[in-house]
């Protein structure tokens, strides 16, 4: 890394701009293998230079360069030079908002890079330019080498996610790709569906945040699920292809092994015949000089010579015959090895018919999982729903109980308040009226003298208005009775409605109302008779008046009593129409009572229902479960059966070589 910095350092002094300080400390303390320059500003001249760098570093497999807020032109000098980078196999871009000049340098990038396995391209705007982005759609259907692809937060659109379906029907590299949080929509997401079995690397494809229905995501889970298992079963069609070449190699590497020992050994037995024949040739030549010497051993000599002869002729018949054992074992070992590759060819077959079966068992049950689930959530969806409808209507009615208690318990307070109000209006308005007799009789002993007569006119006046008040007084008396009686009565109706609280509230003020202009009518009365005792003197012209202004109060008490008695009318009127009214609010809620029982009644049947149904999918999954036990159980026999035959095959073979004639005659090592 030292070696980078150096080299970026030089670079940007070259082209005239002084390096970043902050992507020299950077730089400095970075592991091998790995540059980091997340949330660093990038200049333009740092780009170029790190450009240049890239096309010729051979170190560096990661690259992150996350938050650097990468201008277009910046991003574009980067893409051009790790386009010709064969090493980088990590590249983060996350949150530099890429344009459309950036999507297609990318594009650019895909096209002629071979290294890059992941690509982070998380919160850019890549997807906001649809040309641009169909430029990168389609480099990516010919690019080999990409594995893991993030477009998280690209503002994607339909149109975009079409034309990455068409990107993935073409592209056979790509694995993982994390589209979340985009707008892919309704459009999109079949169109990912419509491709996906068109592709059999892609085994993840995230698309929460997109607006696409559950079904589809649904679908676009399962044909992830699919690729998986199909990859999983391709890794171990692989692995056991490749345990079996190498059990085959080993095979044939010990057959090759026994070949090249059967050939030292025919060579060994060469070498010693060639010596014995050396031997035999010295022999003869000695015999033949030691003839003319030795007359009298010639015919032992001869007897020697016709032996050898002999031994001659059977290594020569032994040599014959290895050669013919020699045929024999090479013609074995070829009909062997067509035996084996026939053998090899029909495990094949029936391990592809085998897994052919075990995936259409797999994708039977999948899909009646799959149908499972969708009415297993359906029947949770409406037990839901109607769970959610009998809490609201069971939370309404005990709101609505709660608001009326407290509605009748203000009633009542109010009612007892102005009750006790009332009653003190009432005393107050006895004493001032004992206190004001009081007053007038004192005053009226005090003018007896002189005015006797007019004293018991006025007399006979107050008897006459004492009279007519005590018969007001003992009228409303009466009604406040009545009205108290008929407000006991609908206290318990009162309870259970605040609406019809507030208009018999309006109705109490109204004759509250009513009460004080009465008392304030008494007490202008009282007034002008304490005006009257005051001018006791002055009573031979103002007698008539106060008895025109008392009759005028007698007509405006006689009016009040009247408007009270229409107003209690009323208010009885009223307090019907409100019984009418709460009536019919009972019938209601009897009704809303019956539909709580009728819903709770068809709660416990879907709940039957549902229980019975989790009963069936229960024991249609044990009984699939068992399938794939029995069908794990016969391939485990399978493959015991394999290990078996190739235990056989083995023990055959070394079985063969060890009794074969060609050991037997072999020296031992």
């Amino acid at each position: 890394m030292e070696e980078f910095r150096h080299s970026y350092s030089r670079l940007c002094k070259e082209s005239g701009a002084e390096p970043q300080e902050t992507v020299l400390q950077q730089l400095q303390g970075l592991p091998r293998g790995r540059l980091d320059l997340a949330t660093q500003s990038l200049t333009m001249d740092t780009c170029r230079a790190l450009g240049e760098l890239l096309q010729k570093e051979a170190l560096l497999t990661e690259l992150i360069l996350s938050d650097c807020m990468l201008s277009e032109e910046g991003a574009t000098l980067l893409l051009q030079g790790l386009c010709a980078n064969t090493v980088v196999r990590f590249l983060d871009l996350k949150g530099n908002n890429l344009r459309a000049a950036g999507a297609e340098a990318l594009g650019k990038l895909l096209r002629q890079n071979k290294s890059i396995q992941s690509l982070t391209l998380e919160w850019n705007n890549i997807g906001a330019w649809e040309d641009a982005f169909a430029t990168f759609c389609r480099a990516l259907a010919g690019n080999g080498a990409l594995r893991q692809l993030d477009l998280r937060n690209n503002q994607i659109s339909h149109k975009g996610a079409e034309e990455l379906a068409l990107a993935l029907t073409r592209n056979a590299s790509l694995q993982q790709l994390d589209l979340r949080w985009n707008d892919i929509g309704l459009l999109g997401g079949r169109a990912l569906v419509n491709c996906l079995p068109r592709n059999k690397t892609l085994w993840r494809l995230e698309l929460a945040g997109n607006n696409v229905p559950g079904d589809i995501l649904r679908a676009v889970e399962q044909a992830m699920d699919h690729n998986r298992d199909r990859q999983t079963t391709f890794r171990e069609n692989q692995a056991r292809t490749h345990v079996l070449s190498k059990e085959v190699q080993h095979l044939q590497e010990e057959k090759s092994k026994q070949f090249l020992d059967l050939m030292e050994t025919i060579e060994k037995q060469r070498k010693e015949m060639a010596r014995s024949s050396r031997a035999s040739a010295i022999r003869v030549g000695q015999l033949q000089e030691a003839l003319n010497e030795r007359h009298s051993i010639i015919n032992a000599l001869k007897a020697k010579l016709q032996m050898a002869e002999a031994a001659l002729a059977l290594s020569e018949q032994k040599a014959q015959g290895l050669g013919e054992l020699l045929a024999t074992a090479e013609q074995e070992q070829r009909s062997l090895a067509q035996r084996q590759a026939k053998e090899h060819r029909l495990e094949q077959q029936e391990a592809a018919e085998r897994e052919s079966k075990l995936l259409r068992d797999l994708s039977a049950a999948n899909e009646k999982t799959l149908l499972l689930r969708n009415q297993v959530d359906e029947l949770e969806r409406k037990v839901g729903s109607q769970q959610e409808q009998l809490f609201l209507a069971r939370q309404e009615l005990t709101n609505t109980a709660a608001e009326l208690k407290t509605r009748a318990i203000q009633a009542e307070e109010h009612l007892e308040l102005e009750k006790k109000r009332s009653r003190q209006n009432l005393g107050d308005l006895e004493r001032l009226r004992a206190k004001e007799v009081e007053h007038l009789t004192r005053r009226l002993e005090e003018s007896e003298r002189a005015m006797q007569e007019r004293v018991q006119r006025l007399e006979a006046s107050r008897l006459s208005l004492e009279e007519e008040l005590s018969r007001v007084k003992a009228a409303a008396l009466s009604e406040r009775g009545q009205a108290e009686e008929e407000l006991i009565k609908a206290k318990n109706q009162v309870r259970l409605e605040e609406q019809r609280l507030a208009h018999l509230e309006e109705k109490l003020r109204l004759l509250a109302q009513a009460r004080d202009e009465a008392q304030s009518a008494c007490l202008q009365q009282r007034q002008t008779v304490a005006e009257a005792q005051a001018q006791a003197g002055q009573l031979g012209l103002q007698v008539e008046g106060l008895r025109r202004r008392l009759q005028e109060l007698q007509q405006e008490l006689s009016n009040k009593d009247q408007e009270k008695v229409a107003e209690v009318t009323r208010v009885r009127v009223e307090l019907q129409e409100q019984n009418g009214r709460l009536q019919a609010e009972l019938t209601a809620q009897e009704a809303l009572r019956e539909k709580v029982a009728a819903l709770e009644r068809q709660l416990k049947v879907i709940t039957g229902d549902h229980r019975e149904a989790l009963l069936d999918r229960e024991s249609e999954n044990a009984s699939l479960r068992e399938k794939l036990r029995l069908k794990e159980a016969e391939i485990a026999r399978i493959r015991e059966e394999e290990a078996q035959r190739a235990s056989f095959l083995q023990n055959a073979v070394l079985a063969y070589v060890q009794g074969s004639p060609l050991r037997a005659m072999s020296p031992q090592k």
